[in-house]
């Protein structure tokens, strides 16, 4: 169902829809937190990845690391970090690798104030009239 939001550029707004769409995928990043569950994943990805009832389309996001897509498939931003962390992954670098720039130029944006808003309100402003 299209929202009105969803014309936000550059975000999935995590919404009830969402939480229910990625509720498995959820589930297995929040595992993550445990060493237990770390080393499980290290030593037999696919046989952990098994273990929840995520969709094909979501399993491959996560053997991708397809950051972005993730979001799109309902992940919510805190817990598909722990993913990132697996991976040694801090928060600063998972933010430019999904933003498409380097680490440097993610945390310069951020220290002058983020992206600007004008033209970046909607992405109906991008169409070419």
């Amino acid at each position: 169902m299209a929202k009105e939001y969803d014309d936000i550029p550059g975000t999935f707004v995590f919404d009830a829809d969402r939480s229910r769409e990625g509720y498995w995928l959820n589930q297995f990043c929040i595992t993550l937190r445990k060493e237990e569950c770390r080393q499980a994943m290290r030593d037999d990805p696919e046989a952990y990845l098994a273990k929840f009832a995520m969709s094909d389309e979501q399993r491959q996001a996560v053997r991708d690391r397809d950051w972005n897509l993730l979001l799109e498939l309902g992940g919510n931003i805190y817990y598909t970090a722990k993913l990132a962390a697996f991976d040694g992954i801090n928060f600063q670098e998972l933010a430019a690798l999904m933003t498409g720039v380097s680490r440097e130029e993610y945390r310069d944006m951020m220290l002058n104030g983020g992206r600007s808003i004008e033209g970046n309100r909607f992405k109906s402003e991008w169409e070419i009239k």
